[in-house]
Order: structure tokens, then sequence, then C-alpha cells
């Protein structure tokens, strides 16, 4: 049985483990650009952000001031069985980390409608649900959201539109962004469904593991024909200049009615992602 302990411990960790070690793919990636990087300014670049990433690592701190606020992707098995308040187990996680994580975590947190800081607020942590058919655990992905990335996703409506009309609105929210979302960046694009759909899509596109082929092969060739334009537009790393401005592009696509959402989202550089299955047994296991 699954247990509200475990589910506030693991969702706690997951958090903190997101803020001082970057994915394991996104490190092969980072290490792949600075090969590939032929501005001499952006390879310097690269190179403080790959060791960065180590020395946080090694030292056990944040990689970046900006921690962001919690973000949770769960899926539930429909064979998973549990004790305790679920939802509520992330709450007392969040808050229990606050209390005890070192570095300590600034009020991050922010009501919008009064713009007053804290540790908590309305529907926080975010969190978003699904159901994974026949599985006997809870499938739990945290990807913090902090001001450069969050800043600058978009989603607009469309009617009917082109795969033209599609890839150039997602050119236009890279050019806006410009280096502004701390790049390279992994981005996320949800075609279709509906308003929230799409971007929950776009969303989840950005925690599938770099270097795996889209199962579409419309989306697959629309990937890599926008990768290597938005990689041609030279704002480069931290917008010094270079090759090297997006680290992947990750596209899906739903089903829907005559009107088209496309929604767009990036992560930074440091491509902030952790995730960890809690099984009936009371197995825990990390996924990378």
């Amino acid at each position: 049985m699954i247990s509200y302990d475990q589910i506030k411990q693991v969702s706690a960790d997951l958090y903190e483990w997101s803020l001082k070690k970057i994915p394991e793919d996104t490190k092969l990636r980072l290490a792949e650009a600075y090969a590939e990087e032929s501005g001499e300014g952006a390879k310097k670049v690269l190179n403080f952000m790959i060791r960065s990433a180590e020395r946080a690592e090694e030292k056990d701190r944040f990689l970046c001031s900006d921690a962001g606020v919690p973000v949770y992707s769960v899926k539930i098995g429909s064979q998973a069985v549990f004790s305790g308040d679920i939802k509520r187990a992330f709450a007392d996680g969040f808050e229990d980390l606050v209390g005890r994580i070192d570095p300590p975590l600034l009020k991050f947190v922010q009501n919008p409608l009064t713009n007053e800081r804290s540790y908590k607020g309305k529907d926080m942590p975010i969190v978003s649900w699904d159901v994974i058919d026949g599985a006997d655990y809870i499938d739990m992905t945290c990807s913090p959201k902090a001001l450069g990335s969050g800043r600058w996703a978009a989603l607009e409506i469309f009617v009917y539109p082109s795969l033209e009309d599609i890839e150039k609105y997602i050119m236009e929210t890279v050019i806006r962004a410009g280096s502004q979302h701390c790049p390279p960046v992994m981005i996320g694009v949800g075609i279709g469904g509906s308003f929230d759909h799409a971007a929950k899509m776009a969303k989840q596109a950005t925690l599938r593991p770099m270097g795996t082929e889209n199962p579409e092969p419309i989306l697959a060739d629309m990937e890599k024909r926008l990768l290597k334009a938005i990689n041609k537009t030279g704002f480069g790393p931290m917008g010094q200049g270079g090759d090297t401005t997006a680290l992947g592009i990750h596209i899906d696509f739903s089903a829907g009615h005559g009107f088209t959402p496309v929604a767009v989202c990036f992560n930074c550089w440091i491509n902030r992602r952790t995730r960890a299955r809690i099984y009936n047994s009371g197995e825990i296991e990390r996924v990378e």
C-alpha cells in the first residue's frame, strides 16, 4: 500500500533534487552542444554551465538562485492502493521541505491578487493528475517553474491552421522570448485538443527524454526542422551569440475540433525535472 508519509517524503525530495542536480540526458546534451558549438564566447558559457552543474551536485547547493515554485505531474496507476490523503501529502511535503532544506528557500510563492509573497498559497504546490491503466504505482515528476522560463510561454488558437502556420507561430514565440529564458532551452509544444489540454501537452512534452524520436513522422520532421531554424537565430547560450539557442524541441498533438490551440513553453538550460515511482509493495524507484 502506498502511504501518505511516502508521498509526502518523495514529493519533497523530488523538489529538492531538481534544484541541485540537472537530468543526466541534459548533461549529455550540454556536452554535445559544447562539442558542436562554433562560437568561442558560446563555448565559454556552455563550459561554465557544465562546470556549475558539476559543482552544485558536488557541494549539494542550488544550481540557480530562483528555485521557482514546485510543479508536479502525477500519474496514478489504476491498480494502485493508497492510505491517507494523497493531495494533502504534496502540500505537507512542501511545507516540511521549507523548514529543513539547506540552503533555505526564499518566499517565491506569490498571490497574484495582492503580490504578497510567502511559502503557502492557493493550489500550491501545482499538481496535474492523470491515470495509467493497469499500473500498481504512482508516478511523480517534479518540474519547478521559475520566472525566466515561465514568463515566455504562450498559446494561440487558430482555425484550421496549416503546418506552416503552426511553425511560424512557434518561431514567433521563440523570437519574442529572445534570450530572456536562460538558453539553451528545452521547448515543448502542444497542438490541438482544447485550450487547457494543449498547454498540458506542451508542458508534458518538455519532460520527454532528450534524444528520443517522436513516434509521429510529421512531428518528428517538424522537430528537426524547427530545432535547426531556432539555432540559426543566433541568440546562443545566455544571449551571448552562437549556435545553441535550444537543446531540443518536443511536440505532441491531440485530436480536436475546428479550432486548434497551439501552446509553446520553455525549460531553461538546467531543464529541471526529477521523477520517482512508489509501488503498492512500498518500493520507491527513482526514474532518470
